[in-house]
C-alpha cells in the first residue's frame, strides 16, 4: 500500500518537471480564450487529467533547436548520457511501460471491487450511508493532508478565484457521491451499477441541450440499447426499490452537471492536489445532512447496535478501509488515464463495471432472474459501443488540434 501511494503521490511532482521543459518564449496553448501553460491540467468532462509520475522517472527531454523540424525524443527509447558522455541505466519504468500500464488497470479493478464489496457488506450491520459518504471523504482528506505533511505531496496554493471554480464542481460531487452510497445500500451493487450505467445518457442530454453542443447521431443510437436494458433489468430486479432507484438516478443528474462544471474549471494544478481540495469542499458539504438526517439515530442507538454486532475493533477498521480502497481507487482511475488512450480508457471503464457486477453477485450470492440478467448485458454493451464511439469522436477533435512542438499537449 505504501508503494502504490508513493506513486499516486509522485503526480504532483510532474507538474514542476514539465515547467522545467518549457523554453524562454515557447508558446502556449489557448483553451476558451484563456491560456493554458505548459503541463496545465484540466478537469474535463468529470475526470481530473493527471500528472502521473515524477519528471526523474522519465529522464531527460530533449526540445529541438529553433531551426530544427524534429520532434523532441525522450530518453525511453535507449540509454541516455550525461554530459561527460557516459551512459545513464535505463529506469523500470521506461523499460516496461505496459506492464507498467498492466498494473494501473490491474489496481483500478481491485480497488474498485474490494471496496464496492466492502462498503455493502458495512450496510448489513451499520445502515447509515450518509453518515458512511461522510467518512469516504473524511479517509481521503486525511490521506492528503497526511501526505501534504510528510512532503509525499507538494501542496499547491489555492486562492478564491481557483476556490470559486472548485465549489460547483466539489458539491455536485458531494451530492453525486451520496446518493450513489444511498443507492449501494438499498439495493444490489449489481443492480446499483446497472442503474448507473445510465450516465452517459444524461451526459449526452446536457451537452445537447444544455451547452448547445450536438451529439452525432450516432451517439444518440448507441445509448437506445442502454436505456431499454436498464428498463428490462427494473422490472424484474428483485432488490428494486424506488428508494435505489431514485438515488442512483440523482447521482447520474449530479455527476452529468459535474462534468459541466469541470469542463470551466481549468487549471494548472496537479490532478492529485486538485482531487484534494474538491474532497475538502465535498465533505464540509455532506457533514450537515448526515448530523441532521442521522445523527439523532446514530446517538440513540446506531453505534451501540453496530458495536454490539462486529465489535468496536471491527466497525472502525472496515469503514477506514472503505474511505481508503474510495480515495485510492479514485486515483488511481485518473492516473490510468494519463498513460492510455481515450478508446483504451473507455473500454477499460466498461470493463470494470462488468468486473465490479460479477464479483458482486458471486460474493453476494445475488439472485438474478433471466430477464434481469439479458438487461443488464444490453445495457453493458450498449455502454461499451457508446464509449468507443465517443472515444473515437474525441480522437478526431485532438488530431485537428494543432500542437505546438516542445509543448505538453493539453487535454482537450
Amino acid at each position: 500500500m505504501a508503494a502504490v501511494a508513493t506513486i499516486l503521490c509522485g503526480g504532483g511532482a510532474a507538474v514542476a518537471g514539465h515547467q522545467r521543459f518549457r523554453r524562454r518564449g515557447a508558446p502556449s496553448l489557448h483553451a476558451r480564450g484563456n491560456p493554458v501553460s505548459d503541463g496545465a491540467h484540466l478537469v474535463c468532462g468529470g475526470k481530473l487529467r493527471p500528472a502521473l509520475f515524477p519528471a526523474s522517472s522519465f529522464g531527460t527531454v530533449s526540445l529541438p533547436s529553433p531551426g530544427s523540424r524534429r520532434l523532441p525524443r525522450t530518453s525511453a527509447s535507449g540509454p541516455s548520457s550525461d554530459s561527460q558522455g557516459q551512459a545513464k541505466p535505463i529506469g523500470f519504468l521506461e523499460r516496461y511501460p505496459a506492464l507498467v500500464t498492466g498494473f494501473f488497470f490491474f489496481m483500478w479493478y481491485f480497488l474498485n471491487v474490494i471496496f464496492n464489496i466492502l462498503n455493502k457488506k458495512i450496510f448489513d450491520y451499520f445502515p447509515y450511508p450518509y453518515f458512511v459518504s461522510v467518512t469516504h471523504l473524511s479517509v481521503g482528506v486525511l490521506y492528503c493532508l497526511i501526505s501534504w505533511g510528510t512532503g509525499l505531496l507538494k501542496r499547491a496554493p489555492m486562492n478564491s478565484t481557483l476556490l470559486k471554480l472548485l465549489l460547483p464542481v466539489a458539491i455536485c460531487h458531494a451530492i453525486g457521491h451520496v446518493t450513489s452510497t444511498v443507492s449501494f445500500a438499498a439495493v444490489s451493487v449489481s443492480f446499483a451499477h446497472t442503474i448507473k450505467a445510465l450516465e452517459p445518457f444524461f451526459n449526452a442530454a446536457a451537452s445537447q441541450f444544455i451547452l448547445g453542443q450536438q451529439v452525432p447521431f450516432t451517439l444518440w443510437l448507441s445509448l437506445a440499447p442502454v436505456v431499454i436494458g436498464v428498463s428490462i433489468a427494473s422490472l424484474t430486479e428483485l432488490s428494486f426499490n424506488w428508494t435505489g432507484f431514485i438515488n442512483a438516478m440523482i447521482s447520474n443528474i449530479s455527476f452529468t452537471y459535474r462534468s459541466i462544471y469541470s469542463k470551466k474549471a481549468m487549471t494548472d494544478m496537479d490532478s492529485t492536489n486538485l482531487y484534494a481540495y474538491i474532497s475538502i469542499i465535498a465533505l464540509i458539504v455532506c457533514i450537515p445532512p448526515a448530523l441532521i438526517i442521522e445523527g439523532p439515530q446514530l446517538v440513540q442507538h446506531g453505534f451501540k447496535d453496530a458495536i454490539a454486532k462486529v465489535g468496536l475493533t471491527k466497525l472502525v477498521s472496515n469503514i477506514f478501509l472503505a474511505g481508503l480502497f474510495y480515495h485510492l481507487y479514485n486515483q488511481v482511475a485518473t492516473n490510468t488515464l494519463q498513460r492510455v488512450a481515450p478508446l483504451t480508457h473507455a473500454v477499460g471503464n466498461v470493463l470494470k463495471r462488468v468486473f465490479v457486477i460479477g464479483f458482486s453477485i458471486i460474493i453476494f450470492g445475488n439472485k438474478i432472474t433471466t430477464q434481469t440478467g439479458i438487461g443488464t448485458a444490453i445495457a453493458i454493451s450498449g455502454v461499451a459501443l457508446y464509449s468507443v464511439i465517443k472515444a473515437k469522436i474525441e480522437e478526431e477533435k485532438k488530431d485537428l488540434c494543432p500542437v505546438q512542438e516542445g509543448v505538453p499537449a493539453v487535454a482537450p
